[in-house]
């Protein structure tokens, strides 16, 4: 089975639901959730079938090919796959191994039909980790795994909306949107996973991550080699953040080493500029003291930002009835975070207070914090109400009703 990214290892599917995504993807599903023979580009399948591992044992030289399962065991299955669609009867052979592959018992035949029906770049993760009780790995070991693979492709798409050596709260919201339609499968033994990220909606986030990653690789060997930072200063370029350091000491951390791989597309071919194929890149326990010093770094230099807020009360609080006091907002437009905290003087407090109980926003001047996350706001300035249409002012009416309890003291004083 095949989880989206979101989804956690302890929320299983329950059976009869879609272990793969719906609606208007390339490849088209039958009803029973495999892909269409008439869409299938043979050479594509010969492609999967050798990325995973299958064996090409004999067939008509330009007419077919016999496919064997990789590792002992193969139990007799092989796939017939014609060279092209100009063969005679390509489609019935093409049905035909799909059906075999739906059938087999090898991990690598769904890897392959996720391939065929969604066009994905593959992000494979290898660590290395002491192994259990024959051969398994410990619940604690799996989701280190998924935990530090989820992370990387939050670097990804991160990097994807712009270069920062720190994000923070920013950008998170449409980070996590434009990976919804990521698979993950399973972790055999906590020692490897994919990803299967989409090319429609994916392809920026493989291409930066990928070179993210090698950026990091060459940084940290810069930074063993000679002591400086230099490197992970022009990293950054390249989309190295400190969300990527920490994604990578966290896949380290606990193992002996890891590897991280990226395979392109067959169906959508390779970027321009990249090479088709490409060696792994590899991390261990001796690069972690670069990776963590680049990450306080990134951290420590990221400058605020100045920013103009528009963003609706939802929360107020103050020591007293009368004095400064601190607003929460929801970001309406201004700022690339769901939410921040700013701290107001008296009367732009008042100005806050009174802007929400008529159903209003407000607009804030400020800098937008790096320390914390990008989630406070400083030296806030021309805070005034804002207009909005009446559909937006009952809503924010109806949110005062919900949370009135927080209001009550808006008025204090008043």
């Amino acid at each position: 089975m095949h989880r989206p990214f979101d989804e956690s290892v302890d929320e299983v599917t329950p059976p009869g639901t879609r272990p793969h995504p719906t609606g208007d993807v390339p490849g088209v599903w039958y009803g029973n959730g495999e892909p269409d023979p008439a869409q299938v580009d043979p050479v594509v399948l010969g492609a999967l079938l050798d990325r995973h591992g299958w064996r090409r044992r004999g067939g008509a030289v330009g007419r077919y090919a016999r496919w064997t399962p990789p590792g002992p065991g193969a139990g007799g299955t092989s796939l017939l796959v014609p060279e092209s669609r100009a063969f005679p009867d390509c489609e019935d052979l093409l049905g035909e191994a799909l059906v075999a592959l739906a059938r087999s018992a090898a991990p690598s035949a769904r890897e392959v039909l996720v391939g065929l029906t969604v066009p994905s770049d593959e992000i494979r993760w290898w660590r290395d980790v002491p192994q259990g009780p024959l051969g398994a790995a410990s619940w604690t070991v799996q989701e280190q795994l998924r935990a530090a693979a989820r992370q990387m492709l939050m670097a990804g798409a991160l990097a994807a909306r712009g270069r920062a050596g720190y994000y923070g709260a920013r950008h998170r919201r449409q980070a996590q949107a434009s990976l919804e339609g990521v698979l993950v499968g399973p972790a055999p033994g906590g020692r490897t996973l994919t990803a299967f990220v989409p090319v429609e909606s994916g392809r920026a986030i493989t291409v930066r991550l990928y070179q993210a990653l090698h950026a990091a690789r060459e940084a940290a060997d810069y930074q063993r080699a000679t002591g400086g930072m230099e490197a992970f200063d022009a990293a950054v370029q390249a989309g190295v953040s400190r969300e990527l350091t920490d994604a990578v000491i966290a896949l380290v951390r606990g193992s002996e080493g890891t590897r991280i791989a990226l395979e392109w597309s067959p169906a959508a071919g390779v970027p321009q500029g990249f090479a088709p194929r490409s060696e792994a890149v590899e991390f261990s326990p001796g690069d972690l003291p670069a990776l963590r010093e680049a990450g306080a770094r990134y951290l420590q230099d990221e400058p605020s930002v100045p920013v103009r807020i528009t963003g609706a009360v939802v929360r107020m609080r103050r020591s007293g009835p009368r004095g400064e006091g601190t607003v929460r907002l929801r970001v309406l437009a201004g700022a690339e975070v769901p939410h921040v905290r700013v701290a107001l003087d008296e009367d732009s407090y008042r100005t806050a207070g009174h802007a929400h109980l008529v159903g209003l926003p407000i607009r804030v001047v400020g800098r937008l914090e790096s320390r914390g996350g990008f989630r406070r706001l400083t030296d806030a300035s021309n805070v005034v109400p804002v207009q909005v249409d009446e559909a937006e002012r009952d809503r924010l009416m109806k949110s005062l009703y919900e949370n009135l309890d927080f209001f009550e003291e808006a008025c204090q004083g008043e």
